[in-house]
């Protein structure tokens, strides 16, 4: 069968959407990294050059732009609590596991609100913080066996640890990248059986801990 006129217009409209959709995704990405999750999205359609009805019409919730902005990003840290579920030491894996995950907090403010707060309407967040809860919950239980995680703790009491955490650590990597491990491994030390290790990173100075609580604050850090 002929396709119709209006089957033949089809394909620059097509174009013209998926264009309108990467525009989006864009600034969608920038802004959330930049200012967390409750950016305005009036605000997201202006930076991205598109009207507020291009945007409602390509994400009609707020969720089903989360779940196309983070898919990927989601998506990759199950596939690093998979990897870490294969590891012999299981203390260890947890670590890495644990470091990799708050990494990725760090560089982006919108990932740290995905991964400590609760937001509807996006499937694959649901389905990390299922994933991360295993994969979290598995890793304490053997290295609970191997003598190397105290007996007194539930996946839960780690989990809230982290979500407070995880809240300050795009402000930390702001004022000095990487500076975020030292806090992970004191934090982490505290669920060991066995001495303290060795702690990486210098601690901050009371100055630049009140720049990270200017910078959590939303003031911007002084130069």
């Amino acid at each position: 069968m002929a396709p119709s006129k209006n089957e033949k217009k089809s394909p620059p409209l097509r174009s013209d959407a998926r264009r309108n959709r990467d525009l989006l995704l864009a600034a969608a990405q920038e802004l959330f990294a930049e200012q967390g999750l409750n950016v305005p999205l009036d605000e997201i359609a202006k930076r991205a050059g598109v009207g507020n009805a291009t945007l409602y019409r390509r994400f009609p919730t707020r969720g089903d732009l989360v779940e196309a902005v983070f898919h990927e990003d989601l998506t990759a840290v199950m596939a690093s609590g998979e990897e870490a579920r294969l590891a012999q030491d299981a203390w260890g894996a947890l670590t890495a596991y644990l470091e990799g995950v708050c990494a990725l907090l760090a560089r982006d403010r919108g990932v740290g609100d995905l991964m400590t707060t609760g937001i509807r309407g996006v499937p694959t967040l649901d389905a990390i913080h299922a994933h991360n809860h295993a994969t979290v919950s598995e890793l304490m239980r053997r290295a609970a066996e191997a003598g190397d995680l105290r007996t007194d703790v539930v996946p839960e009491d780690l989990l809230f640890a982290l979500s407070a955490l995880g809240t300050s650590l795009p402000a930390v990597e702001a004022i000095r990248p990487g500076s975020w491990r030292r806090p992970l491994a004191l934090l982490l030390d505290g669920f060991r059986s066995t001495a303290q290790r060795p702690l990486p990173e210098r601690p901050l100075t009371p100055t630049e801990t009140d720049r990270v609580y200017r910078e959590m604050g939303g003031e911007p850090p002084e130069s």
